[in-house]
Order: C-alpha cells, then structure tokens, then sequence
C-alpha cells in the first residue's frame, strides 16, 4: 500500500511557484475612472466616525462634545454675511420692534427690497448675492401697498421678481380638525419648501397668535420659528409691536411684547425709535447682538427720516447720535405721575425689582421713589 508522505506544512515545487507569483500582482485601483480621489474616501470615513459619534454626543435635552469637536463641525459652516448692516445678519431670528406708526413695515420692506436686488440701502452694508425673500404682509392690502410704492397709484416702483410678497387668502378654507394659528403655521412652511426662499420677513407676530403678550402663547410661536430657521437653514425678520410705553425713557428689550419669553429664542434684536425733537426723525437701536458687539446702543443710535422722494416709501440715513437727544424730556408732574403709579403697583404687591423693570429705572430709584412717597 502506498504511503502519503505529503504534509499541509509544505507546498509542493508548483505551488510554490504560484506563491511567487501572487507576489509579484500590483492591483491598479482606478479611483479616477469613477470619479473618486483620496480626499473623498477620507470625507466618508470621516462621515462615518461622526455618526458613529452622534448617539454618543446625545444625552436626552444636550448635545455633549468636546470644544475642539464643536469648533471643527462650525469650521464646515459658512460665515454668516451681514442683511442689514450689523443689525442682522444671515442664519439669524431677528426681532423689529417699535411703536404703532414709527416705520417698521416701511423699512421692513426696504431691506426685503434690498436683499432681493442684492443692492445695499444707504448707510448699512449687504454682504450677500441677490436673493429670493418672501414678505408675509399681515399688515396692508394690495391697494395700501400699491399707494406706498407707486406716485397716486401710477408711476409703480419696479420690484425683482425675488420679492415674493403673501398675505392672507380670506377666501381659503381651513381644514376640519386644524385651528387657524396650525394651518397658518402650515402654510408658511409649505411657502418656504416650495419657493425656496432662505430669507423670511413676519409683518407681524400678532398674526402668528393671537395674544403674543401673553408668555404661554410667545414661547411656542418663537420656539416654532426658531425650528423653521434651524429645518430650513432660514434667514428670519419678526416685526412686533411695543405696549404703551414711556417716552422719556430709553428704549430696551421690556418694550416687547411677550418680551421674556420672545428673548430667550432671539438671535438679534433692534428697535425704531421717535424723535421728540421733530417728528418726521427716526433713530435706530440695536437692543441685542451675537455675531458681534452691540455698535448702535444708546450712545449711537442711527438717525434716519421717513421720505418718498420718487415711488418709493423708505428710511433715509442722516447721522448718528445718542438716544437721549431724542426722548421726551421728564417734567415735575411726570415725576409724581410715575411715584403715585409706582406706590398703586407696591400696594398690589409687585415687587421693587418689577416695578423698576416696568419704568425702566434701577431698582434703587424705586426706593428712593417710595421713600419720598412715605415722607410725604
């Protein structure tokens, strides 16, 4: 019987010769061929460790990194070029405040107009290229509009068709089951998908809820907008109103209405406010910034005027100044109005620190107040 003295430890003299020639085999990987270079397969991998990092980096209500990780994903993100000045700026919710009849929707459809023309207004700088915006006007008919922007309705200013202006359709129906503020809130997103705008102009919040003074109805409105911004990577100019306020006071962000609520979802913020010296001035303050310091604040505010001098309703820039020129000045009698107002808000029981919030005043200006109040 023949033995087998062949082992797997050894190959034989042909399979050793097939070992050296699978040595010899260069692969060629012609990445080119199909359109994939080193700096592709790099990206994925990339791609593919941060997602592997993501559920690691969520705990419930927190995203959790490290600062080196937050500053490299914010390196991939593009810098966000000036709307309107240092006023607002792109990827911001910014908030338009002012009094009924100071301005804001004619300067809130100027700088729509000038986004839209990639054309800069006078005195406040346009970083970006022309661009689609959508103008939700709750404010003016076609009719009003049509007056502001044309000579006794002829001679119409000629607006891109980048300016997409909505208002609402009295005529539309709205679904069984849906309130109107859900519809609305619908509408506006369906407005945004299908137009492609990144930019949104809100004339005004009021038509968003029905009571936005009210901190159970402003938070889930900003929350809601906030989520459109961050969906949709949107641009978003909100005009509100102020409540009844003081005028020989200078303006801050308590002027707003809902304004606790409406600040802690706001990117940027700034106000219109009226010259007592003449009232065809406007001035313009910054009342809260991110991308940078706040440059136009109480010491450099920008004086404007209202002014039609073709076709066109439009804030002119005059100068700079301080907000105190333009307040109304505080006379004796207003000093007692505030005092007696300010002692009917302490036997109600508000606190000092509330009652200053309200005037506008430290809170040891309302000690000193009821204290006078008492000697008296």
């Amino acid at each position: 019987m023949q033995e087998h003295n062949n082992t797997p430890n050894k190959l034989s003299t042909k399979d050793r010769c097939k070992d050296t020639n699978l040595n010899s085999i260069t692969p060629v990987f012609e990445f080119d061929k199909y359109g994939i270079g080193v700096e592709d397969i790099k990206t994925e991998a990339e791609q593919l460790l941060k997602q592997g990092n993501e559920p690691k980096e969520s705990k419930g209500l927190f995203t959790v990194k490290t600062a080196k990780r937050w500053i490299e994903q914010a390196k991939t993100r593009p810098i966000p070029q000036m709307l309107f000045g240092e006023f607002w700026f792109e990827g911001e919710l910014c908030i338009l405040f002012a009094d009924t009849n100071l301005g804001k929707s004619i300067l809130a459809v100027q700088i729509g107009n000038s986004i839209s023309k990639g054309e800069q207004i006078r005195g406040f700088k346009l970083e970006t290229l022309k661009q689609p915006i959508l103008y939700f006007d709750f404010e003016l008919s076609d009719k009003q509009f049509e007056n502001r922007y044309s000579i006794k309705f002829e001679q119409h200013y000629s607006f891109d068709d980048n300016f997409i202006r909505v208002e609402i359709n009295s005529d539309a129906t709205i679904p069984e089951g849906q309130s109107f503020e859900d519809y609305l809130n619908h509408s506006l997103e369906r407005s945004i998908i299908e137009t492609e705008a990144k930019v949104l102009i809100i004339d005004n919040i009021t038509y968003l809820k029905n009571e936005t003074e009210k901190a159970k109805d402003a938070l889930p409105l900003m929350k809601h907008l906030k989520a459109l911004k961050t969906k949709y990577g949107l641009s978003v100019l909100v005009l509100a109103h102020t409540p009844k306020r003081d005028s020989s006071r200078p303006i801050s962000v308590n002027d707003i209405q809902g304004s606790k609520m409406i600040s802690i979802f706001m990117d940027s913020c700034f106000a219109i406010g009226e010259s007592h010296k003449d009232k065809s001035i406007r001035y313009l303050k910054q009342i809260k910034a991110r991308q940078n310091e706040r440059l136009f604040d109480a010491e450099n505010v920008c004086i404007c005027q209202i002014a039609k001098p073709t076709n066109f309703l439009q804030f002119e820039f005059l100068d700079f100044g301080t907000e105190r020129e333009h307040l109304r000045e505080i006379t004796e009698q207003d000093k007692g109005q505030k005092i007696t107002e300010a002692m009917e808000l302490k036997k109600q029981g508000v606190s000092n620190i509330e009652i200053a919030r309200r005037f506008g005043v430290s809170e040891g200006a309302i000690r000193k107040w009821i204290k006078k109040a008492n000697e008296n």
